[in-house]
């Protein structure tokens, strides 16, 4: 991408990671590079925690009978503390969080967000939430992540805690989801039209609008949780008049949609790595683009498939279970879109190629298997089952953390001046895939052969197949801490400094320092192409 006026020599010494130092210039900063920062050593935190939760829980389910957790409450306490971490604390400020907040007004030539105080502001809303969050597990809450009725009304667990926690956290999604709109609608650099965007910045658009018009149904849902357990209002109780099917329908409403929240930028992500690596330009931009907005509008009218079981009427049964097909056609209009950018590209395996290529495979196996629980029979059969367990995860973790481990290992060099070390990140990546498809491969089988999801214990005959999921996961999860430790080993101490577009990529966010002085580019840079020019013209 041209950009008339990214010059900036003269200054790569002074950076947004130098220009200020100590500690509470970190924390008091509003510089969108730095609050990517703060975003990401706290939701790696709670990454590692609700990680150690899911290992816990799969070493006590590798054999039949009790192993290392003694009590089903136990059980069902790191179940939930597994849960909410990893969707309220983690995933859903994943990528639009921090990626996000470094790469937008990067990519579209603006100084900082539109509202940079509210940017960080929406930072601390975060923390406050997540330390409710932990603290309501000090009396743990033992109702899974989705707070069902009626049991999350009666139980004398922290529910009430909990559920406030993930109403103040969605009040942070909202007021970055908001930022978001207004910075890419407002901020866009000269020549900077709709469609030059980068396909992340499009998934980021399509991100926010989601983030602020589903989160309020969720706000919404939570308090009245609380009026039912604090005031008896009657709500989801049926023995006052209430409907517990109601909570599900309020809940699934936004957090169907959420599913897009974390996976929408991972898609943008992998749309912004693979014409790099592909040499080649971006196959059917515009499909790209208007698939990604179709996605966000189809995912807002498909919640009810999540109640199948619920006792929902047949006609409306059969209606979502139609419309939850049509998703299946914007997201195979990508994936073709992916494949044909890669068909006759000069194609280059390092490490952001191999997580997108994976991502891009992991994906289409979440995809297929989501057509079987499209199916009213079929999901009769599988929905209380593992293949739900292993379809989910094949989403979220195959989906919009391969999409994050992507593009940190993409962008490291921007946001640190400094190069990864290669045979680490691909050595770490072996053991990621590897230990990803031995986990959750197994739970499909077992989900196809009727063991039961959410249960502390089984008959012995699951007993192979849980082992080897656990084998799986510890696999898995060393991949996960090799990948964290290099990047940090190599953020602190590495030698190898990083050049400007270590990649040749042609978006504007490579055309500055890496790292990028405070305010991004020296002057205000002037658009002339579109990103994706690979091969149109000669740049180097």
């Amino acid at each position: 991408m041209a950009a008339h006026a990214s010059a900036t020599t003269g200054h790569e010494e002074v950076n947004y990671l130098n220009w200020k130092t100590g500690i509470w210039s970190w924390l008091s900063s509003t510089d969108h590079k730095r609050i990517c920062f703060l975003y990401l050593f706290a939701i790696s935190i709670f990454f590692l925690a609700g990680g150690t939760a899911a290992l816990l829980m799969r070493t006590e389910l590798a054999t039949a009978g009790p192993t290392i957790i003694k009590d089903p409450h136990t059980y069902n306490v790191l179940f939930t503390m597994h849960g909410v971490f990893m969707i309220f604390l983690f995933v859903v400020p994943g990528i639009p969080a921090t990626l996000g907040n470094f790469l937008i007004p990067l990519m579209i030539g603006a100084k900082d967000v539109a509202f940079p105080r509210l940017n960080l502001f929406s930072f601390y809303l975060y923390v406050v939430g997540a330390l409710i969050g932990a603290y309501a597990m000090l009396h743990p809450v033992d109702t899974g992540w989705t707070f069902y009725a009626p049991y999350s009304t009666t139980t004398d667990s922290s529910v009430s805690t909990m559920v406030f926690a993930a109403f103040v956290l969605g009040f942070s999604s909202i007021v970055t989801g908001l930022n978001f709109l207004v910075t890419i609608h407002q901020l866009r650099a000269p020549g900077m039209t709709w469609m030059r965007l980068p396909v992340f910045i499009w998934a980021s658009y399509a991100t926010a609008v989601i983030q602020t018009v589903a989160t309020p149904v969720v706000g919404m849902t939570l308090l009245l949780i609380i009026a039912e357990r604090v005031f008896g209002a009657g709500i989801f109780d049926p023995t006052k008049g209430g409907d517990p099917v109601l909570m599900e329908h309020l809940f699934w409403f936004y957090s169907h949609p959420v599913v897009y929240i974390m996976v929408l930028p991972a898609f943008g992500v992998v749309g912004e790595i693979i014409p790099v690596f592909s040499r080649k330009p971006l196959f059917g931009y515009r499909m790209v683009v208007l698939s990604t907005m179709m996605i966000a509008a189809v995912g807002f009218v498909v919640w009810a498939h999540h109640l199948f079981l619920a006792g929902i009427s047949d006609f409306s049964a059969k209606l979502f279970s139609i419309i939850t097909f049509l998703v299946a056609v914007p997201t195979a209009i990508k994936v073709f879109n992916w494949v044909s950018t890669m068909y006759k590209g000069s194609i280059s395996f390092r490490t952001p190629m191999l997580y997108a290529m994976s991502f891009v495979f992991l994906f289409m196996v979440a995809g297929t298997t989501g057509i079987y629980l499209a199916m009213l029979g079929v999901d009769v059969y599988y929905h209380d089952t593992y293949f739900v367990v292993a379809h989910f995860h094949y989403t979220i973790q195959g989906g919009a953390v391969i999409g994050l481990i992507a593009a940190l290992h993409m962008w490291f060099p921007k946001m640190t001046g400094k190069m990864y070390n290669e045979t680490v990140a691909k050595s770490a990546f072996a053991f990621l895939f590897i230990g990803f498809n031995l986990t959750f491969i197994p739970q499909f089988i077992l989900g196809m052969n009727g063991m039961p999801r959410r249960y502390y214990d089984y008959p012995p005959q699951y007993e192979t197949l849980h082992f080897i999921s656990t084998i799986g996961a510890y696999t898995n999860g060393l991949g996960y801490l090799m990948v964290i430790g290099s990047l940090l080993w190599t953020a602190r101490y590495g030698k190898v400094k990083a050049p400007r577009n270590p990649y040749n990529s042609l978006s504007l966010e490579w055309q500055t320092a890496s790292p990028p002085i405070h305010e991004n580019f020296e002057e205000t840079p002037i658009i002339t192409e579109d990103p994706y020019n690979y091969g149109v013209h000669r740049h180097t």
